[in-house]
């Protein structure tokens, strides 16, 4: 691809390399078959997502500035990262399956004797420039080359907190192989990851390394590196299923009616890995109404309750199996106070009965064992308000969808 031109000096400016590579010959004729590629772009389920802020650009601009609200959006302490080593990763895991949250939405999964690496962002920033962009908020638990091997990497998009160019450098370094999302395989070979070594699906397709079974999964979101967005790589949610045991990791996701799909075909599940930070929902300033105002992003990422909501599709209704919730705690990515998914999911999870683990960012657990619970993050976190809860007495509010329930109730 030709670099493009500055307009002012029609000199070509590198590209840089972070940006990754567009998907051309077969890899965009296979794009262009796929029928969730329609009209030059991929499509998400339920119909078009908005990506843009839906509310008031200045009430948006008013809150994220704010200085109290900058405070919030940081830890206000260490945060207490557990120092993984190798002797918690070595010895395998006594049900069979463990996870280990490395942050925001990494997490090493231990499965029936095979690894399977999410998401994996070592990197300072997620931005495609070293002195720019989102800075990591605790450091990574353990350095990536002592994580050991790994038997398959999953990308569940090519968005820069989901997609670091470094770590895939340093993971094209060994045997591992990468299943990617249509389109993101560009990217990876243009890092040095050989072709051989992709397992490129579109949804509903899967692939099998070792004796598990990956399945690519719908999810609504969006996708872009660069400056120019040309929706040409897709994004997904995956199943993983080995021969005891299935997780579901969701990537960047907003709620839609397809979790039921996904849990009716591949569920239930053990573990379910749920994306619900950076919803940046505009709550009223005297948190006396339950009702939100309009949100960031209301298509393509959840707030708690719809987290929640997503874990108990999967598992078709039941609060069965245990929920992992992931991309909170590591990057101020939203105006939400950094603690805020935390405190909103546990009450959520609480009200719905259902059983979810807190652990603290590099700390093992198996959903089968004892599960990690307590509320590590206030003592680093300022005070939260609690804006989902009813106040006593209140009437619940209807909800237009199930994305839409209110799961805290009231305390």
């Amino acid at each position: 691809m030709a670099a493009p031109r500055s307009p002012h000096t029609g000199l070509r400016v590198p590209r840089p390399a972070a940006f990754g590579a567009d998907p051309g010959g077969e890899r965009m004729a296979r794009i262009r078959r796929s029928p969730h590629f329609r009209d030059g772009v991929f499509q998400n389920p339920g119909g078009t997502a908005r990506t843009r802020p839906s509310g008031s650009a200045r009430e948006f601009a008013k809150i994220y500035f704010d200085r109290e609200s900058r405070l919030r959006r940081t830890p206000g302490g260490t945060v207490p990262v557990h120092a993984t080593t190798l002797a918690d990763l070595a010895r395998p895991p006594a049900t069979g399956l463990r996870l280990t949250w490395m942050g925001h939405s990494s997490v090493l999964a231990e499965i029936d004797g095979r690894r399977v690496l999410f998401d994996p962002v070592w990197g300072e920033r997620c931005s495609p420039f070293p002195f720019a962009g989102p800075r990591r908020l605790h450091p990574v638990p353990l350095p990536l080359a002592a994580l050991g091997e790994v038997d398959v990497v999953v990308i569940s998009h090519d968005h820069y907190d989901h997609l670091d160019m470094p770590t895939i450098k340093a993971l094209a370094g060994t045997d591992t192989l990468f299943a990617v999302p249509l389109g993101v395989g560009a990217h990876l070979e243009h890092w040095g990851v050989s072709a051989g070594r992709l397992r490129e699906l579109d949804w509903h397709e899967s692939t099998r390394v070792g004796g598990l079974t990956l399945t690519a999964t719908p999810a609504r979101h969006f996708c872009g590196r660069g400056l120019r967005n040309t929706q040409h790589t897709l994004w997904a949610s995956w199943v993983v299923a080995g021969e005891e045991h299935r997780v579901y990791h969701s990537g960047d996701t907003g709620y839609f009616e397809g979790f039921r799909e996904i849990g009716a075909a591949h569920g239930p599940f053990d573990a379910t890995m749920i994306q619900l930070g950076a919803y940046a929902e505009f709550w009223p300033k005297n948190h006396t109404d339950s009702t939100p105002l309009p949100g960031m992003w209301p298509d393509i990422h959840m707030t708690p309750a719809q987290g929640v909501q997503a874990h108990l599709d999967l598992q078709g209704g039941a609060p069965g199996g245990v929920l992992l919730p992931i991309h909170w705690g590591s990057f101020n990515l939203a105006p939400h106070p950094w603690a805020e998914p935390a405190e909103w999911t546990k009450d959520a999870a609480e009200e719905a009965g259902l059983a979810v683990a807190f652990p603290r960012p590099g700390e093992p657990f198996e959903p089968a064992g004892e599960l990690p619970v307590e509320p590590w993050w206030r003592a680093v976190a300022g005070p939260i308000a609690h804006p989902w809860r009813r106040p006593r007495g209140a009437e619940e509010p209807a909800a237009t969808s199930r994305g839409d329930l209110d799961l805290a109730g009231e305390r």
